[in-house]
């Protein structure tokens, strides 16, 4: 991608217990102090002001919403309000969302009319919130063959299993290759159905890059909600306008 962008992992913060050492989370029990510390140490490693980072309080919906502009803002600002996407069309800003499983998506127009990120858990991936997330950019001029977008690490079907009720859900929606069934139990590729998506909103196949670590898979590299049974840490997936 044309722009800097990043998925973080574990390592580099300053948290401890459960939540070591990046957590980026002010809602799932670590001291702010330290998850203050953890968002200056990233907008360093992001090379971008740390004021002029926006998110929102996600609800596992489809909102998409525009980073307000930052401008005299000291430190980290309040989150946007409730929705699970973000959009910036401003140079110098970044949006960022939240995970521990769940899909991180990160949108780039090229042209640089836009970025954005989208937090696409599975009620946020039945409701297409990556497609709206393409039709904020295509509506300022955005051109939906030419985006770009990358797929963060998530809980991947080899341990994300579902009730068999959701599973046939989303077979009805994505088809049947996104359910896999191991020992009689279904499987969800959560990351496959969104990848089915941006494509279905008009993105070329060979613009999205799709990231395959399991974050459940791999507990010293990546908080996990499911596997952590919620008592863990949380990652932040961003993409800055630099254009």
């Amino acid at each position: 991608m044309p722009v800097p962008h990043g998925f973080t992992t574990r390592a580099g913060g300053c948290s401890e217990g459960p939540y070591a050492s990046l957590n980026l989370g002010f809602s799932v029990g670590d001291e702010r102090a330290r998850v203050e510390e953890n968002h200056s140490r990233l907008a360093q490693a992001a090379g971008a002001p740390l004021e002029a980072l926006s998110r929102v309080s996600q609800v596992h919906g489809d909102r998409v919403v525009e980073a307000r502009s930052g401008e005299g803002a000291q430190g980290l600002r309040p989150t946007e309000g409730e929705a699970d996407g973000l959009w910036t069309q401003s140079p110098g800003s970044w949006v960022a969302v939240g995970t521990a499983d769940c899909v991180p998506v990160l949108l780039v127009d090229p042209d640089g009319r836009g970025v954005a990120a989208v937090h696409s858990g599975w009620r946020g991936t039945d409701a297409d919130i990556s497609a709206r997330a393409v039709e904020v950019l295509v509506a300022r001029g955005a051109r939906p063959e030419r985006l770009l977008a990358v797929v963060g690490p998530s809980i991947q079907v080899c341990c994300y299993e579902v009730s068999e009720e959701l599973a046939q859900r989303f077979r009805a929606r994505f088809g049947d290759e996104v359910v896999r069934w191991v020992e009689g139990k279904p499987r969800l590729d959560l990351t496959r159905a969104v990848r089915q998506t941006l494509v279905g909103a008009g993105l070329k196949l060979a613009h999205v890059d799709v990231l395959q670590a399991c974050t459940a898979c791999e507990p010293t590299r990546f908080f996990s909600h499911r596997r952590d049974a919620g008592r863990t840490g949380r990652h932040l997936n961003y993409v800055v306008h630099r254009f």
